[in-house]
């Protein structure tokens, strides 16, 4: 046996099992360490001599962070013999464990992840330490899978229907909650963790309780025909209109609980693994498992190439700009502990940034996820003026004020008087050139960009951009700060439109040629949202402003003249004050908060002045080809002059800052998908439409090869 599990004997004949896998940080279940688990297992069940099993972590503060990543990796490609024979493993060697011929208490320290969770289910009890960093969750349809090793089954005769919340929602359960379901017995102290463990082994030995808890665990959950037939439509009729039909993980899982709650336990395995093998290998899982792996190689990007390159300490953020942006950008640092100014031209508009501040916490109260006490937190943290010398001790300094150029260019000039030898400044812009406003900062190498998106507080991602000047170590110091305030920084070189902006731009303005050639906006928009959209183009350019949408169209039209154009309809909608929802008018007409955009007579003859065609002929296929080909095309663009370091980043920017649908895996992986090949064959149909849709170079060789963004795994399951 290797050395990942250590065995000894504690007074009274309990054993104690130590999972503690040798220069891992977490402990993971990999198919060697099951294996070995197996033989554990295997050895214990002969023991007459034992009054009873604790099973721990040897890594304090983290439990099991569920299966190992690299077999994760290929699960995706596996075959159904493959995916089958891991779940018939995994079956029988958790059925092993709770078959132990005496009671067994799993000792649950930090996070308790998917196959984690499904091995402390098959323990007799659970017993978790009383700590924020404890969570058990069962996370597998956030990568398009489902707990197939016991999970759906064990947890629901555990908790009951309270099962399909924690199972279908893959969200984690605290410990304190987790003790309220009844999924652990107690949620005690750390230093207490396994005393309490051995009272419980005890107890059981005294009781026989343990002997009723299994006997329990094996019968049907019991559920009346009418219980039966209620919780689950209702349970499905709520999974529905959240997934809308493009996730099918949460209802296959609802399905593995429905077929299999009310058998025998084994019989429920049996449905399970075989609602598991409709979706295991599925290209939605793939795809949701390739988004999975993309986001832990940003969290653990540093955002340089060079080892030797470390993040400066940030003790202190100066914001300058206290609008809907600036305040929102304050509120992430201070809620995050970190001391924070913010400065303004006058006390009113500071006031209105607090207050803006005030809500986003306040938001969050209301809904669970925050005490009064942050809010407290932070105001403590937020500090105010009208001066810029409030900026003198600030380590970082973030200017976020209106997107214009000059008056960016004049406040970087005051501050040079002001900042500290060493401070970074950082723009929070969307267009304007990070390499040209560097010549106005006090140090260019340390002038970044710090692209936060609306609104702020639930917006993940952050553009770091950095300009031909920025340093290395101004690059690892912002990508380090975005991570502490719990943003996902994804690093793009200067260019206009960065990465967002620039691969988005095609989309938004190909909506309305479309429009212009007689193609109605609801026809548009549906097209969008049925491919996973969470909003059509039309109705996104309304949300962001029309005249928003003019400046940054300007300004990538100037920058791309061989493919991009400037639709004459946007600058007329503009000129006649029809911005949007925030005017109550743009494409559509806009009331109230609550109420629907609605079609607007008023729009229709300053669309009947740029008319290009009176009456498309375009089928919905067409039209979702016309708005998303040439994004793609333009993603490839982005790649091919290295504007970001490699696929992942187009991707992840592109689903974290405009919400493109994660079930596709990015669009990338939507070419990989659909294939290069047929993707160039589709292009031909618009040839005459010019350069905005001719295939780019990396395009037109993975059609000719067969390569693809994202190459397949070559390791398969054993």
């Amino acid at each position: 046996m290797s050395d990942a599990f250590q065995l000894e004997e504690l007074d009274g004949s309990i054993a104690l099992l130590t999972l503690n896998l040798p220069e891992k940080k977490v402990n993971t279940l990999s198919q060697a360490v099951l294996a070995e688990l197996a033989k554990w297992i295997g050895q214990l069940a002969k023991r007459t001599d034992l009054r009873g099993l604790l099973f721990r972590s040897g890594k304090p503060g983290q439990f099991i962070a569920g299966a190992d990543l690299k077999e994760l990796a290929t699960l995706a490609y596996a075959s159904q013999e493959q995916v089958g024979q891991a779940i018939d493993f995994g079956h029988k060697l958790y059925s092993g464990i709770a078959r132990l011929p005496f009671p067994t208490v799993a000792l649950i320290d930090g996070n308790c992840m998917g196959g984690g969770t499904e091995l402390a289910l098959a323990f007799d009890e659970r017993i978790a330490t009383a700590t924020p960093e404890t969570k058990i969750q069962l996370p597998e349809v956030n990568i398009g899978l489902l707990p197939a090793w016991g999970g759906t089954q064990r947890l629901p005769r555990l908790i009951g229907l309270n099962a399909i919340e924690v199972i279908c929602g893959g969200q984690p359960l605290s410990a304190k909650k987790a003790a309220e379901l009844g999924v652990i017995f107690d949620a005690v102290p750390a230093d207490r963790l396994v005393d309490e463990g051995r009272r419980l082994i005890d107890y059981f030995q005294e009781s026989g309780e343990w002997k009723r808890r299994r006997e329990q665990a094996r019968q049907p959950l019991g559920l009346s025909p009418d219980q039966f037939t209620f919780a689950f439509a209702t349970a499905e009729g709520l999974l529905q209109s959240k997934t809308k039909g493009q996730y099918p993980a949460p209802l296959a899982a609802l399905k593995a609980i429905k077929e299999g709650c009310n058998l025998p336990l084994e019989q429920g395995l049996e449905a399970e693994k075989r609602v598991a093998l409709e979706l295991f290998g599925s290209p939605i899982a793939a795809n949701l498992i390739g988004i999975f792996f993309m986001k832990n190689r940003l969290a653990h990007d540093p955002g340089v190439d060079r080892t030797d390159v470390k993040p400066g300490q940030v003790d202190r953020v100066g914001v300058v700009g206290s609008g809907l942006m600036g305040a929102g950008i304050a509120a992430a640092h201070a809620r995050s502990g970190i001391p924070t100014a913010m400065v303004d031209v006058d006390d009113a508009r500071l006031a209105a940034g607090i207050k803006q501040a005030e809500e986003v916490v306040l938001s969050r109260i209301k809904i669970g996820r925050a005490a009064p006490m942050d809010l407290a937190d932070m105001l403590a943290e937020l500090s105010t003026s009208t001066g810029h010398g409030i900026l003198a001790d600030r380590d970082v300094v973030i200017e976020a004020i209106t997107e214009n150029e000059e008056a960016k260019v004049a406040t970087y000039k005051q501050l040079a008087g002001v900042l500290k030898e060493g401070t970074i400044l950082a723009s929070n812009t969307s267009t304007i050139s990070i390499t040209r406003m560097a010549a106005a900062a006090p140090d260019p190498s340390r002038f970044v960009g710090m692209h936060f998106f609306s609104p702020v507080d639930r917006m993940e991602l952050v553009e770091v951009i950095r300009g031909e000047a920025t340093s290395d170590e101004t690059v690892a110091t912002i990508v380090a700060l975005a991570k502490r305030i719990r943003k996902t920084p994804i690093v793009v070189r200067d260019c206009a439109g960065f990465l967002v902006n620039r691969v988005l731009f095609p989309y938004m303005n190909e909506a309305l040629l479309l429009l212009q050639e007689g193609v109605p906006m609801d026809a548009i928009d549906k097209a969008a949202t049925t491919f996973g959209m969470p909003v059509g183009p039309i109705a996104l350019h309304d949300m962001v402003g029309l005249d928003t949408s003019f400046f940054a169209g300007k300004v990538l039209a100037a920058a791309y003249p061989d493919r991009a154009t400037m639709p004459a309809l946007l600058k007329d909608l503009v000129k006649a004050g029809r911005l949007g929802k925030k005017t109550g008018a743009g494409f559509r007409a806009h009331g109230g908060k609550s109420s629907k955009p609605a079609a607007d007579p008023a729009f229709a003859p300053i669309l009947e002045a740029h008319r290009t065609g009176s009456e498309s002929t375009l089928n919905a296929a067409e039209i979702t080809d016309r708005l998303f080909l040439p994004m793609l095309l333009e993603a490839t663009r982005v790649l091919e002059e290295g504007i970001v370091r490699e696929p992942a980043d187009v991707d992840m920017g592109l689903i974290l800052g405009i919400g493109f649908p994660p079930f596709r895996g990015g669009i990338l992986r939507w070419c990989d998908a659909e294939g290069a090949g047929k993707i160039v064959d589709r292009l031909e149909r618009f040839a005459t439409l010019g350069k905005r849709y001719e295939p780019t170079e990396t395009l037109t060789r993975h059609a000719q090869t067969g390569a693809t963004f994202y190459p397949v795994p070559k390791a398969t399951l054993a």
